[in-house]
């Protein structure tokens, strides 16, 4: 059974751009926050992490700061951009510990779970 790709399309209906190459991010470690069905997590808000943040998340349960050779994980340090989950990245916002973003990486499918409105408080691009 094939892996069908949703359209690469970001929350503002423009092309989706690359979040990260280095470290390379994305449910396909394809550098993009591109999605699929089976992309259970929605790994779709282009985050740039923070000291907070990667600790916030060690805290609930999902470390990002610990390398992890055997899956080629660097681990995360603050000011890598990398896909995170948007359910997760609405959770850091509503505890106050949200990271900045980037609108134009962050793909559509992140406003299933996470309003236009807190997407664009976190933004580093202005996506108008």
């Amino acid at each position: 059974m094939a892996i069908k790709v949703e359209a690469s399309v970001n929350v503002l209906g423009e092309p989706l751009e690359p979040c990260s190459r280095d470290p390379l991010t994305g449910f396909f470690r394809n550098g993009a926050c591109d999605t699929c069905a089976e992309d259970r997590g929605s790994h779709t808000v282009c985050a740039v992490m923070t000291a907070e943040f990667l600790a916030y998340s060690k805290y609930v349960g999902n470390d990002l700061s610990t390398p992890v050779p055997e899956y080629s994980f660097p681990g995360l340090k603050p000011g890598d951009q990398w896909c995170v989950c948007a359910g997760r990245f609405l959770q850091a916002h509503d505890e106050g510990v949200a990271p900045r973003l980037r609108l134009r990486a962050t793909h559509a499918r992140a406003l299933d779970v996470v309003p236009i409105e807190v997407l664009r408080e976190h933004a580093l691009d202005a996506g108008d």
